[in-house]
């Protein structure tokens, strides 16, 4: 699948996923049950790998 951003929706996703991801963090460290944090941490991974190519295609709004 591919999803094509305008340079001003690629931003807003940017930033979405900037603020989900340190929210995230914070679920994983104060969760006790291994198998929801394994599911949260591949959810990570796969929102980490979204922002570097976001960042990849120069369209990374991050200073």
């Amino acid at each position: 699948m591919q999803l094509s951003l305008t340079v001003e929706g690629a931003a807003v996703l940017e930033e979405a996923l900037i603020e989900y991801l340190s929210e995230l963090r914070t679920e994983i460290a104060r969760t006790d049950a291994y198998e929801f944090r394994k599911r949260l941490k591949r959810k990570e991974m796969f929102l980490r790998k979204i922002l570097q190519q976001i960042a990849t295609h120069g369209l990374s709004h991050i200073v």
